[in-house]
């Protein structure tokens, strides 16, 4: 569960790095497939408690022996972070992880997605949808309908199933100039086959003063078939495994037990880079993929010819409602290329035989599709 919650903290990355903006409105059959290779280079969370004096064989130590010894290990949290940080020596190999998603669904716009790392045996899936409307001084961003957030599959843990549901984004600084992110309410992850769940609770931030981005949960022991605890607050005190606190955008703290008071680093986002995309070349790229099908508008916008790239966005927009009125004409229904449902009821989409082909030539490093 800390692995996931590790991964929860950074897929956003590029909100803590970079700004918000726009993006292109997709289109129906529109897709963008991309690989990362990465290096693993960061601890896994047992060492991480093995290093702050927590690990199961100290657990006949006294509290109070624990207590002071992790308080030495630690004394500062960029102290600890470094510390972890070095922990593992780079070995050079880099993991391979693939990445499929296409446009399913225009009314409502829904897309469907897939990420595959065969070597580490993990998979996960999802559809993207968002809600958004004005509150006054912002926006605010909301999962949508079919949007049941992400499921991750571990095939080498007797593919134990997480499942992560979405918080709620505030979008504001319109008056500033200078748009900013924040997060609120609250998200989910759960894990049937280990009965385990997470309650993360983003503090609500104050109209006055600076965004502290304040993040608090708990990771305790349920009962898959009677669910029904929804606030940290609510969850009984013997069933707490671990408790979780920090600034999102900064460092993520993990506690073990209901009252620990040593809190030893799970995630530092402040020397993270957001991985490079290793995309197919244009001229291996399908006519409806991402970066082709947009690169006229995005070469426009960046030689800041803002009136070429609005009429080029409304051609190109103006083709796609074309297509679907010769479809509706011919009494034909599209269907998704790569995914086999526009939209399921459980929010897990499901490849289709050009998916699964798709991902696993993407594994082998091979660009080339056949067009749809």
């Amino acid at each position: 569960m800390l692995e996931v919650l590790r991964f929860w903290f950074t897929k956003d990355l590029k909100y803590v790095k970079g700004k918000p903006c726009k993006p292109y409105n997709s289109t129906l059959g529109e897709f963008f497939r991309c690989n990362w290779e990465e290096e693993d280079s960061f601890p896994m969370v047992s060492e991480l408690r093995a290093a702050a004096g927590d690990s199961s064989e100290s657990s006949g130590k006294s509290k109070h022996s624990r207590n002071s010894s992790k308080s030495s290990l630690w004394s500062s949290s960029r102290k600890k972070t470094d510390s972890i940080s070095s922990m593992k020596k780079l070995t050079g190999e880099k993991v391979r992880v693939s990445y499929l998603t296409e446009q399913t669904s225009h009314h409502p716009p829904v897309s469907a997605f897939f990420v595959d790392c065969p070597e580490r045996g993990l998979t996960a899936c999802g559809y993207d949808q968002i809600t958004a409307k004005f509150t006054g001084m912002s926006i605010k961003v909301s999962p949508g309908e079919h949007n049941f957030g992400f499921f991750i599959n571990l095939q080498k843990r007797d593919n134990e199933e997480y499942h992560l549901t979405h918080p709620v984004a505030y979008l504001g600084g319109f008056l500033r100039g200078n748009l900013t992110v924040t997060v609120a309410e609250q998200c989910t992850i759960t894990c049937a086959k280990t009965r385990l769940k997470t309650i993360l609770h983003y503090v609500e931030e104050s109209w006055l003063g600076k965004p502290q981005n304040r993040v608090e949960g708990v990771i305790f022991k349920y009962d898959p078939m009677n669910d029904n605890i929804t606030k940290t607050k609510d969850v009984p005190e013997k069933d707490i495994l671990a408790r979780i606190s920090g600034a999102w955008r900064e460092i993520i703290y993990f506690s073990i037990g209901p009252k620990s008071k040593t809190q030893v680093p799970l995630i530092d986002l402040g020397p993270l880079n957001i991985g490079r995309k290793l995309l197919p070349p244009i001229t291996q790229q399908l006519e409806n993929e991402s970066r082709r099908q947009w690169a006229p508008v995005t070469d426009a916008i960046n030689a800041r010819q803002f009136g070429l790239a609005t009429k080029l966005k409304l051609e190109l927009e103006g083709k796609q409602r074309l297509r679907v009125k010769e479809r509706e004409d011919r009494g034909k229904q599209w269907s998704p290329n790569f995914f086999v449902d526009a939209m399921t009821p459980e929010g897990k989409p499901t490849l289709t035989a050009k998916g699964v082909e798709a991902l696993s030539a993407l594994q082998r490093g091979e660009w080339e599709l056949s067009e749809n």
